[in-house]
């Protein structure tokens, strides 16, 4: 069992920045993939970014040269920097680990989200 709890979301005006924080427990050890998914509202969930284990980032097209991952394997934790925000990134965002190679599946470990709010 993983256990994620997510912080840093909230509002921002479009072209601000936000920090989300993924904080994992549990059991985690072994190749895996963690990092960020979202849901807006009549959409279904989507790959934002993710890492793995040993460092090698995926981001969502929507997202690059915008958004930056990181993670602490230490701290089992990871961190999406959020740059040039838009309206349409506005959406709940999720932590979420996988003991997977496949950042497109919506498998493994969820935390409960955290909104992002873009206005225009």
């Amino acid at each position: 069992q993983v256990q994620l709890v997510e912080s840093g979301g909230g509002l921002v005006q479009a072209g601000g920045s936000l920090r989300l924080s993924c904080a994992a427990s549990g059991t985690i050890r072994g190749f895996n993939l963690m990092g960020w998914y979202r849901q807006a509202p009549g959409k279904q969930r989507e790959l934002v970014a993710v890492m793995t284990s040993g460092g090698r980032p995926t981001y969502a097209d929507s997202v690059k040269g915008r958004f930056t991952i990181s993670r602490d394997n230490a701290k089992n934790a990871v961190y999406l920097q959020m740059s040039s925000l838009k309206f349409d990134d506005t959406a709940v965002y999720y932590c979420n680990f996988k003991a997977d190679w496949d950042p497109h599946t919506l498998s493994g470990y969820w935390g409960q989200g955290t909104q992002v709010t873009v206005s225009s």
